[in-house]
């Protein structure tokens, strides 16, 4: 009948500007990077805070004594990074609306936070992200805290002065940690996934403490 037709017709109408506003969404949702870069001097860093989420966190050695940060930034995607006496925080601002996340996903290149960290023992690290992985090379701090949602946390040769935490889900924790096993009091809970570390320990003067659901655990000891 003419009604069903009718019916039909406003059917597809609707379907095709549906459709549309999601093409012209997602046309907006294409945005422009930038690369940036924050300097600080080697001798004034105390200690690094990183917070973000959908990044990939590189920390490497420093070519010049200073902490270097690489990133890239859009107008709906920055940081907001600050060095108040010291201590360097880099936080990931998300300026967006539901209408931004249709489309694909930015470039891992442009979701890469690179730090170039000197040879300096820090007081602290802490650095949490999801979705991409934490790499660090060689890093010496009182404390250190490493967080991920959905990707691995692996680093080089660690010194630890009182105490480390890895936490992952849906990711594997592997690394090396300078001295030896009986230098920390590990507690590793691992849930879904294997361990090379007792799973409670005493008698350490420093703390390791290992949460790792859905992925495995495997941490080293060099002198």
């Amino acid at each position: 009948s003419m009604e069903d037709d009718m019916k039909k017709l406003v059917g597809l109408i609707i379907a095709a500007a549906a459709a549309a506003m999601l093409f012209s969404l997602a046309a907006c949702s294409e945005q422009t990077f930038t690369e940036g870069s924050y300097t600080l001097s080697g001798t004034e860093v105390k200690s690094i805070t990183v917070d973000a989420e959908d990044r990939a966190v590189e920390v490497v050695a420093s070519t010049d004594g200073n902490v270097n940060v690489e990133y890239y930034a859009s107008d709906k995607e920055y940081y907001d990074i600050s060095a108040d006496g010291g201590h360097l925080t880099v936080s990931l601002v998300l300026d967006k609306s539901w209408t931004d996340y249709v489309g694909a996903q930015p470039d891992i290149s442009y979701r890469t936070i690179r730090m170039e960290v000197p040879e300096v023992a820090l007081e602290s690290l802490k650095i949490s992200t999801t979705n991409e992985k934490i790499e660090l090379s060689q890093i010496s701090a009182t404390d250190v805290s490493l967080v991920n949602n959905w990707g691995d946390i692996t680093f080089g040769k660690m010194s630890v002065g009182n105490g480390a935490e890895f936490v992952t889900k849906n990711g594997n924790i592997s690394g090396i940690l300078a001295g030896e096993l009986n230098d920390y009091s590990v507690t590793c809970t691992v849930k879904k996934g294997s361990t090379n570390l007792p799973e409670n320990k005493d008698g350490g003067e420093k703390t390791l403490a290992v949460d790792c659901n859905n992925g495995d655990v495997n941490i080293e000891f060099s002198a």
